[in-house]
């Protein structure tokens, strides 16, 4: 039988600090996201940002040509890159030579944001992440290419560095289970999944779990229902990604990301309101949290 999850709480995080920042851009970490359609640039642009307010030294986003400008231009601290598209208006999949360029030195990649389209997300994902050497974070569509039995074999160098982020739909589709089995018990599913890929798993439900294949379980019971709207799982997406560029492992990053995502979901449940409030307010609230954990 599997141990009781640990609790996830502010005293359990600061006697396991994060890595240092560097001391400045370069040693502070690179982020490279991947995703973004002509429907759903957003998502992009809310994954960067939260990237960024935790603390990644370089962002670049990587999305499709028909919105790179105007996201270079919401995004004035990142670098944008417009790729081919398709007729649908999805990044083709045909796009992984000028990706895998630019993921050269990146210290984290996120895959997944804004895709919209299931086999063109797995396709691309595919084309990928098996040519990776940096930790990687697969959300939303992303993790299409992880159900695929065929596609990732339990022990692969790129599942032990790889953190997945399903929603219960997401972790249902992925497991091939009902979603009320996955909402009824979001530690077990976590660690199936886990398991089976042999990768850090970050689910995000009523409650948040984190699970890694060695069989320990995480469960974080910050956040409030505010945070279940559109958007909010692209920031958290992105913190896992900037705390996995300042050095943090799988596990602790995923861990600290649940926490500290609810926790700013919570600043502004008291400032706002207990729902109302829009993802695009989480970011800031980022830098916040992890002063508190410091102090």
């Amino acid at each position: 039988m599997a141990a009781e999850p640990a609790a996830v709480t502010g005293g359990l995080l600061r006697g396991w600090p994060l890595p240092a920042p560097g001391i400045d851009k370069n040693t502070r970490g690179r982020v490279l996201i991947v995703g973004g359609s002509a429907q759903t640039p957003g998502a992009v642009a809310l994954a960067a940002e939260a990237a960024l307010r935790t603390g990644a030294g370089k962002v670049q986003v990587a999305t499709v040509a028909s919105v790179a400008t105007s996201l270079a231009v919401a995004l004035p601290e990142t670098l944008v890159r417009g790729l081919r598209q398709t007729s649908a208006g999805e990044i083709d999949p045909g796009c992984a030579e000028p990706l895998l360029q630019m993921a050269q030195d990146c210290s984290a990649l996120l895959i997944g944001p804004g895709l919209m389209d299931v086999e063109a997300a797995a396709a691309l994902t595919g084309s990928l992440v098996p040519r990776l050497s940096c930790p990687i974070v697969l959300d939303a569509l992303a993790l299409a290419w992880v159900g695929d039995d065929a596609s990732l074999h339990g022990g692969h160098r790129a599942a032990r560095e790889m953190v997945l982020t399903p929603n219960p739909a997401e972790l249902a589709l992925t497991l091939d289970w009902p979603e009320p089995d996955v909402r009824a018990d979001g530690a077990k599913a976590a660690l199936e999944l886990a398991t089976r890929r042999e990768a850090t798993v970050a689910y995000g439900g009523e409650v948040s779990y984190v699970a890694e294949p060695g069989g320990q379980v995480w469960r974080d019971d910050t956040g409030t229902q505010g945070l279940a709207v559109a958007g909010s799982g692209d920031v958290k997406a992105g913190i896992v990604a900037g705390l996995l560029a300042r050095g943090a492992p799988p596990a602790q990053a995923a861990v600290w990301a649940a926490y500290v995502h609810g926790r700013a979901g919570e600043r502004l449940a008291a400032a706002v309101g207990g729902s109302g409030f829009l993802a695009r307010e989480l970011p800031a609230q980022v830098p916040r949290v992890l002063a508190e954990l410091a102090g």
